[in-house]
């Protein structure tokens, strides 16, 4: 008679692991024993997620409407005009009877909702560089005269300064080609009457614009008791254009 054996290691099998139902479940342990708590970490991460994706879509919102104001509102035309210097009857001012042709360029910045123009000038022969609003709800003209750094405010010559839209269907037809104006010079003289010490009153964007300068109020010339016309004043120019026609604006001190 045969005898068989198993040796221990043989007869010994390993028990089966019994998978459950709790063992596919998340196991949720006490923060306080120090170990993660699975289940509420996910839920973390999923909420974070969403208030990420809430913030960048609400970031591309508000981005992209500034940025749609701003060009809507904020349209910057770099405009040129061709010239003779001929004065508003159209007389020559040589005595050839033949003006020379000038040119003037400057860039115009349009904010129909504010009733503003902006206009810069730059430094050329004709005129000083400088920065220019007309504000239509203030019913002020500012020149910021960039060779002196100063600002000299007057009363907007509504008739003269052609409001926001208007002068933006004027610069679009002018680019488009289908209106080339033949411009001409209009001068005017300003003269310097008094300081202005408070510029708060003066609009938000003409307050910022010449904040820390010395900045005066002006008259047109014909208006200032005292002054001959042959009496010769200290004055500088600015060519700009702001209509049809090119405006040379001479800023005088008495």
């Amino acid at each position: 008679m045969v005898k068989v054996t198993f040796g221990q290691r043989l007869a010994q099998k390993d028990p089966k692991k019994v998978i459950t139902e709790e063992a596919l479940l998340p196991v949720d342990t006490d923060v306080e024993d120090g170990e993660l708590v699975y289940g509420s970490q996910s839920r973390l991460w999923c909420w974070c997620m969403c208030l990420g994706l809430g913030l960048m879509l609400a970031g591309v919102v508000v981005g992209g409407a500034y940025l749609y104001r701003s060009y809507r509102e904020g349209q910057v035309y770099f405009c040129g005009v061709s010239y003779r210097e001929e004065d508003y009857m159209g007389s020559a001012v040589e005595d050839s009877g033949t003006a020379p042709q000038l040119y003037l360029q400057e860039s115009v910045r349009l904010l129909e909702d504010e009733q503003l123009e902006v206009i810069e000038v730059p430094r050329f022969a004709e005129g000083n560089p400088a920065s220019i609003v007309h504000d239509f709800k203030k019913m002020l003209t500012t020149y910021l005269d960039l060779n002196v750094s100063r600002c000299f405010v007057i009363p907007l010559n509504a008739s003269v300064v052609m409001p926001p839209r208007d002068f933006r269907e004027l610069l679009v037809n002018i680019k488009a080609g289908t209106y080339l104006p033949q411009s001409y010079l209009v001068r005017e003289q300003l003269v310097v009457t008094e300081r202005l010490d408070h510029l708060e009153n003066l609009g938000q964007y003409i307050h910022s614009m010449c904040r820390g300068l010395p900045t005066y109020r002006l008259q047109h010339r014909s208006t200032v008791s005292g002054i001959t016309k042959r009496e010769a004043l200290d004055c500088h120019k600015i060519r700009h254009f702001e209509n049809t026609f090119v405006v040379e604006t001479q800023i005088c001190q008495l």
